[in-house]
């Protein structure tokens, strides 16, 4: 982990937010590089949910979340965790990281667990009063929920059908850890798919493949990932099966993507005429929603559909994806190479296009017009990098994972080639000026 967390400040990919004022803790900024990797990520994703299917749409909604949407799908009532107080030391930690002894002084006198409310309030509008307050959405899910009617009207779905959607998401965690793992504010890729009760099963089972098989094509071995089905009460409260997908971070084996059941607690939750809808799940009461959010079957009756929820953390995919491509590559005679093994559709730069001499204008000239060649094709970022020093550019593009590094030089200007050199294999081939854009397009092409 040390050795990403400083590759990832070194190279422009994360940084700490606010590290001039000490840093805030559980915040970070991505930048120059970081900010490719994470929208190529999410760029793949919205790819294989809504392009590459024909039952889904998107949604981007508000992060501000009115009250009695988080009062309903019961998070004022349960988005919290337990947590114990160190009173020799006072540090407090969660109460399933505590075993009978502080983890930072070793004490025994401990308080009783207390509820601490995860969720970020705020106040809408002038006035500051109970009328006014909202929420940072703690996750993306509810607004997909309550969107459900307008979905349904403005394109005329029926189902199964999804609703896919990524966004920030904000929970006060007490100990965020681990890098960008667990942090305060993060972002999900969340999609919630719509089935007719008694399909439901057949449906969880098919997207735990389908996702599993989506994070081999990021790069993350099978091996490395591992399903387990959620059980007991570790099983949250509206889950008839959850199935979460496990990867080995730096730190252990934790969640990736989790995938569950909700049956018809988020629809029921938030309908109204609830006791005409036959709702499976145990719900409390709603007063206040204006719309019914169930379909209607061959036989003109209601029903409350069930939900099958992939949810990934943005986040949480890129460190996976890091920690997959760090490549500490031994070359033989003492020399070794840090090098970033990124699937080519997630480089933060598709291509380096580099000068043999910086300080030769034709040869910067040549450079930057392949590059403006190759950029119109939008697979992604195209970089000029004029350091006049091939071989620590080379090294510079292997650690942030450059597939392709074109060489512009005095053969370029008299013969008319270009040098291509492969990240991966380090093997140089020299082709026509001519073919390279053929050459560029065929290689992102089957990203």
């Amino acid at each position: 982990m040390e050795d990403i967390v400083a590759l990832c400040k070194r190279r422009g990919f994360i940084f700490q937010s606010s590290e001039i004022y000490g840093g805030l803790q559980g915040m970070y900024d991505y930048g120059p590089l970081g900010v490719e990797l994470k929208n190529n990520l999410k760029s793949a994703w919205w790819k294989s949910i809504v392009y590459d299917r024909d039952d889904v749409e998107g949604l981007d909604s508000s992060i501000l979340t009115h009250p009695d949407v988080l009062k309903f799908s019961g998070h004022t009532d349960t988005f919290t965790d337990p947590m114990i107080d160190c009173k020799s030391c006072k540090a407090r930690f969660r109460a399933d990281q505590i075993d009978d002894k502080c983890p930072k002084c070793g004490s025994q006198d401990l308080t009783e667990p207390r509820p601490f409310n995860l969720m970020f309030k705020t106040s809408v509008g002038p006035v500051t009063d109970e009328s006014s307050y909202a929420y940072l959405r703690p996750e993306t899910a509810q607004q997909i929920f309550i969107n459900f009617k307008n979905i349904i009207d403005s394109t005329s779905r029926t189902l199964p059908f999804g609703i896919a959607q990524i966004g920030k998401s904000f929970r006060n965690e007490i100990t965020p850890r681990n890098f960008i793992f667990r942090v305060r504010e993060f972002e999900q890729m969340e999609l919630e798919f719509f089935v007719l009760p008694g399909h439901d099963d057949h449906w969880h089972k098919s997207w735990v493949e389908m996702r599993t098989k989506w994070w081999i094509k990021q790069g993350i071995p099978k091996d490395k990932l591992n399903v387990i089905d959620i059980t007991g009460d570790d099983l949250a409260h509206y889950s008839k099966a959850t199935a979460d997908i496990m990867y080995s971070f730096p730190h252990g084996d934790e969640e990736l993507e989790g995938i569950a059941n909700r049956t018809d607690f988020d629809l029921g939750s938030h309908t109204k005429n609830q006791g005409s809808l036959n709702i499976k799940a145990n719900v409390k009461e709603n007063n206040k929603s204006n719309s019914r959010l169930a379909v209607q079957n061959e036989n003109k009756e209601w029903i409350v559909p069930y939900i099958i929820e992939p949810s990934a953390g943005v986040d949480r995919g890129v460190l996976a994806v890091l920690n997959e491509a760090f490549t500490n590559e031994d070359l033989g005679d003492g020399k070794t190479r840090i090098v970033l093994k990124l699937k080519k559709h997630l480089s933060p730069i598709k291509a380096a296009v580099i000068p043999l001499k910086r300080n030769n204008e034709n040869l910067v000239n040549k450079a930057h017009e392949v590059k403006s060649r190759l950029q119109k094709y939008q697979f992604g970022r195209v970089v000029v990098e004029n350091t006049g020093n091939i071989g620590k550019s080379y090294r510079k593009h292997d650690e942030v994972g450059t597939p392709l590094c074109l060489t512009v030089d005095f053969d370029s200007l008299e013969k008319n080639t270009i040098t291509i050199r492969d990240r991966d294999t380090m093997n140089q081939e020299s082709i026509s000026l001519d073919n390279i854009d053929k050459y560029f397009s065929d290689y992102y092409s089957d990203a």
